[in-house]
């Protein structure tokens, strides 16, 4: 098992980036807003079940070759791109008939769709990738053992402090639709804005390049 200290002091660390909205983040209250309160947690388990896939990964070892390949980061992060690309595009397209496929949309089909949807946001978040590849192996004592538990288990609490942060961000943004729910017009700005929001999402995280 990891120190105290360092569970203390990573935890810290990964509230200090998790806390910023991100991708994962503003994608969250996008469908908040558009979709409402039960559509964003749905979106935040998808997006931490998208995080938990990447600290399975920095464990068993594969972080690492993400770490020292560009070709691979570029790949990952450029296909959570054009998938948020893609979403928006959708959004805009359909924002009109939005109102009349409400209560389609958040059926349990859709709510299956809203989880695949955040899973892959989640799981091609550069933010992420950044913080389980470069910064939590630092936090690991090589010396105590068991290398691949202690990476699972600071991964983890990571995973949970952003299962937490993620789902005030939703609610909050839940809490927002009630008032555009009074609309059908508040609602089709509100879908076509989400659709620009999440297509500009793509486009930055197209053209955010690797701190190393």
């Amino acid at each position: 098992m990891p120190d105290a200290g360092r569970l203390a002091a990573f935890a810290l660390v990964s509230f200090a980036i998790i806390v910023v909205p991100g991708p994962s983040v503003l994608f969250v209250i996008s469908r908040g807003v558009a979709l409402g309160r039960r559509a964003a947690l749905t979106t935040v388990l998808g997006n931490e079940a998208g995080l938990l896939v990447q600290v399975v990964a920095v464990a068993l070892g594969l972080g690492a070759i993400v770490q020292r390949s560009v070709a691979v980061f570029t790949v990952l992060k450029l296909a959570g791109a054009a998938y948020l690309v893609y979403l928006g595009m959708q959004a805009l397209r359909r924002r009109r008939s939005f109102s009349a496929q409400l209560a389609v949309e958040v059926g349990h089909k859709s709510a299956r769709r809203i989880f695949r949807d955040g899973f892959v946001v989640g799981v091609s978040n550069p933010k992420s990738v950044i913080l389980f590849t470069a910064i939590l192996p630092q936090f690991v004592t090589r010396s105590n053992g068991h290398v691949t538990m202690q990476l699972l288990v600071l991964g983890a609490m990571s995973v949970v402090i952003a299962l937490v942060s993620d789902s005030v961000w939703g609610v909050l943004a839940g809490g927002v639709r009630s008032w555009l729910g009074r609309s059908p017009r508040r609602l089709e700005v509100m879908r076509g804005t989400g659709g620009v929001v999440m297509m500009g999402l793509g486009l930055r995280l197209a053209l955010t390049g690797r701190k190393d």
